[in-house]
């Protein structure tokens, strides 16, 4: 049974496909609940592997374009890349993330400083700023316990 929270999440999917006319095709539909049932930032890749159960004739570059397509029409965001594979978020709350430089692994967390942080001036001169997020890197707690 759906929880009120996924109910939620498929209207935006719904709402965010019709919007911009795209078909909410089954394929696309697996993918974005696939990706939204993550609870970590998945790589194409990871989605693709737990989409190809149920469509296993779906291409990698077919998720891989939807997933850039959910993230251009702001169902998703792409995650820091820090030369690994693009990594995907569907938390569109305000937040920030921890990134361990050993394992690579990406934490949410949230602050509300951080979230009021005041652009520079010299940055709202040269650039148009569409979105704030703090990213702190370091050795999370089961890297630094090993």
């Amino acid at each position: 049974m759906l929880q009120k929270d996924d109910i939620t999440s498929m209207a935006l999917f719904r709402n965010k496909c019709r919007k911009h006319n795209l078909k909410s095709t089954p394929q696309r539909t697996a993918t974005y609940k696939e990706l939204t049932g993550s609870k970590d930032h998945p790589t194409a890749s990871t989605i693709f592997d737990k989409v190809r159960k149920s469509f296993p004739d779906i291409s990698f570059d077919t998720v891989n374009r939807t997933l850039l397509t959910f993230s251009e029409i702001g169902l998703v965001s792409v995650v820091e890349g820090y030369g690994e594979p693009k990594r995907f978020d569907p938390n569109l709350q305000t937040h920030h993330h921890f990134r361990c430089v050993k394992c690579n692994n990406i934490i949410d967390f949230h602050n509300k400083s951080l979230d009021n942080i005041k652009i520079p001036q010299e940055i709202k001169t040269l650039f148009t700023v569409m979105n704030k997020r703090v990213v702190l890197e370091g050795i999370c707690d089961k890297c630094r316990e090993k």
